[in-house]
């Protein structure tokens, strides 16, 4: 395979609502935190894949039940990334802030980001532009959904809106690719917090025919997020709003503040 083939990411549906993404050249794949084995090893069968690696963005077991599973079935051999300190099962390398994980085949060169919140140990991999690479890509685990973001079941508002800066600040054109299909769910709820967002309603509209043709709503793109997810948009008036009369509170000093308030909103929404 000639090393400037474009890659592929392909979603492979597990349990109710997850995504494991396969990242592949046509021959050689690696796969993105492998919950369940057994679609991962139908699927990479059908399209003739030898899987060469395996990334893991948390420790979660609907991110990482698969893993031990695939090794013994492809050969352990196969490395496995993943962050420090939570037990990932079969993890091979540790992960770490700005590290650069260079797989040969299929050909992609990643770049580690610590994006706690969701988990303390939380990570991501970001493929900036590269031969084959056309667009930016940022597997993001459960930190950034499409219109959403992941509950802080560790974390602090204030780590989750750092983490979500992060992503912020790369290219408006990265192809964001999330784990769960909660997306109509988050745009209910975006829709509260910002009923007259034109961009929303659009986007409510299209993701709800994406979602009628049984099609993923996912990739979504850091600037389509910036436009329609209220967790990327806590320094815009209506989000402020909203989340100052939720709390009732006169005063909301900081994006941490606002984002604390509308994810505990969420939570219970």
């Amino acid at each position: 395979m000639d090393k400037n083939t474009l890659l592929q990411v392909w979603p492979i549906p597990a349990f109710d609502d997850n995504y494991i993404w396969c990242i592949h050249d046509g021959k050689s794949a690696i796969v993105v935190d492998p919950g369940d084995a057994a679609p991962v090893l139908e699927y990479l069968a059908r399209a003739q894949l030898t899987l060469k690696g395996i990334l893991v963005t948390h420790h979660h077991a609907d991110h990482t039940g698969g893993i031990i599973h695939l090794l013994s079935a492809l050969g352990k051999h196969i490395p496995v990334y993943g962050p420090a300190g939570d037990n990932i099962p079969g993890r091979t390398h540790i992960a770490q802030e700005g590290d650069k994980i260079e797989i040969v085949s299929p050909r992609i060169s990643l770049t580690v980001f610590e994006v706690p919140g969701h988990t303390l140990s939380h990570i991501a991999y970001f493929a900036n532009m590269q031969a084959n690479v056309l667009e930016p890509m940022l597997f993001c685990g459960d930190t950034l959904f499409a219109s959403g973001c992941g509950r802080l079941f560790e974390g602090t508002p204030s780590q989750m809106s750092q983490s979500l800066a992060t992503f912020a600040a790369l290219p408006k054109n990265t192809l964001v690719y999330c784990t769960h299909e909660y997306t109509l769910s988050n745009i209910r709820f975006a829709l509260v917090v910002e009923p007259n967002n034109q961009n929303l309603i659009s986007w409510s509209q299209q993701a709800q025919e994406l979602r009628n043709k049984g099609l993923p709503t996912i990739p979504t793109t850091i600037g389509q997020e910036l436009q329609v997810n209220p967790f990327m948009r806590c320094n815009q008036a209506e989000v402020v709003y909203a989340a100052k009369a939720i709390a009732n509170q006169a005063d909301l000093p900081s994006p941490a503040h606002v984002l604390a308030v509308i994810r505990a909103w969420k939570d219970r929404f």
